[in-house]
């Protein structure tokens, strides 16, 4: 049964929710499953923008027909060939044989590696700042390479001031009967999803959005329907605000986020020390096991607050494998200009703290608050006034940048 929902007059969603993905990509947790995003419209001819996921493609072929009513697809409009919005496509051109394919000559090539049928003789090819009309209306082509694949374009519409902005403005989680942002509590309830689904599919590629933003800015923008969650009616511009800073990998608020790996206790009893004492000087503060919870929700946050503590056990020599993933992880994100800690810890030669300021000195803009504090095995009555001069370093920075 089809399940669809107006956008505009002649514009409707006909995507899918996906509820049962453990895994969005195969590495981040959707515990509120994922929505696929696509737009029909009808016009003097009708268009497709983006198809979906195979796990939705039932009810999105049910939708497209439903709100086809009997008419043929006329053009399906390709703004990203990741699977997630690509995989119906060779199905797509099956049910509709004549359909033209609206897409750029980057998209014409991954057509080719994906499916065999013959793209050259279905290809509508454009490139920045192309038209084309579909009879009330018109769309112009904004091409956005890496945001986040280097193929990705942007289409607006000129009629319904629509920006079609691919994986731009996207969020984990399905979409729960509500269409618009202005539908949910957003900021309560959906921004922590947003901020993760940026940071870690699209944040290595700061300066890209950026570019690609101010590209879009030159269009009277009154609506972004993007491929993943809530499309934008109101407030637009509160939304792109955030993008722009974590774009520009500038802190939303002021605070400290503690990492730390500990295995038998004593590192995390020094990271609930120095939480403590920070909290006595009203500095917000998140902590985090990072044997625990998952290295996305723990970007997010950095990409989120000014400050980051990072406490780690050392490990056959090395970095505890956990902390060692996410630090890896957090430099190939991009992360930039934040102020930093380190705590190690080692019971005959601890070796973390250097190791993790080696790996961590390759971020831009990154400022290291101390050498190191050490600990051996566990801490210590003397070791007290120390890590209350690091905590009296943190806040004074925190107040004060």
């Amino acid at each position: 049964m089809y399940c669809v929902r107006k956008v505009t007059d002649d514009i409707y969603w006909v995507g899918g929710n996906d509820r049962r993905l453990m895994c969005f990509e195969g590495v981040y947790d959707v515990p509120r499953g994922v929505s696929y995003n696509s737009y029909l419209l009808l016009d003097e001819k009708t268009v497709l923008f983006d198809t979906v996921d195979k796990a939705v493609a039932e009810v999105f072929f049910e939708n497209v027909e439903h709100v086809l009513a009997g008419r043929t697809l006329d053009y399906v409009v390709v703004h990203h060939m990741e699977p997630d919005h690509s995989a119906t496509l060779c199905e797509l051109v099956r049910r509709y044989p004549d359909v033209k394919i609206v897409c750029n000559s980057k998209m014409v090539t991954m057509i080719k590696q994906y499916f065999t049928f013959d793209i050259d003789s279905h290809a509508v090819v454009v490139d920045e700042g192309g038209t084309f009309s579909s009879g009330k209306h018109s769309f112009t082509f904004i091409n956005a390479p890496m945001v986040h694949w280097p193929e990705v374009m942007f289409t607006y519409d000129a009629a319904a001031k629509i920006l079609f902005s691919a994986d731009a403005f996207g969020m984990f989680g399905a979409l729960d009967g509500a269409l618009f942002a202005d539908e949910v509590d957003f900021e309560r309830d959906h921004l922590d999803e947003a901020r993760r689904y940026y940071t870690n599919i699209v944040g290595k590629y700061g300066l890209q959005v950026i570019n690609a933003l101010k590209k879009a800015a030159a269009f009277d923008i009154q609506m972004v329907c993007p491929l993943h969650g809530y499309v934008w009616r109101k407030n637009i511009g509160w939304f792109i605000d955030k993008y722009m800073k974590w774009a520009s990998y500038e802190p939303e608020e002021k605070g400290v986020v503690i990492a730390y790996s500990s295995v038998y206790g004593h590192t995390a009893n020094a990271a609930d020390t120095l939480a403590c004492l920070l909290g006595e000087q009203g500095v917000k503060t998140v902590v985090y096991d990072v044997s625990v919870t998952a290295e996305s929700y723990i970007i997010s946050d950095i990409f989120k607050y000014s400050h980051v503590v990072f406490a780690a056990t050392t490990y056959n020599m090395g970095v505890f494998i956990k902390m060692e993933n996410l630090l890896h992880d957090l430099v190939e994100h991009g992360i930039q200009n934040r102020s930093t800690a380190l705590i190690e810890n080692g019971t005959w030669a601890p070796q973390s703290g250097r190791l993790m300021k080696e790996l961590l000195s390759s971020c831009k803009g990154f400022r290291f608050l101390n050498e190191k504090f050490t600990l051996k095995s566990s801490m210590k009555e003397e070791q007290m006034g120390d890590l209350k001069a690091l905590a009296d370093t943190i806040a004074q920075t925190v107040k004060n940048e």
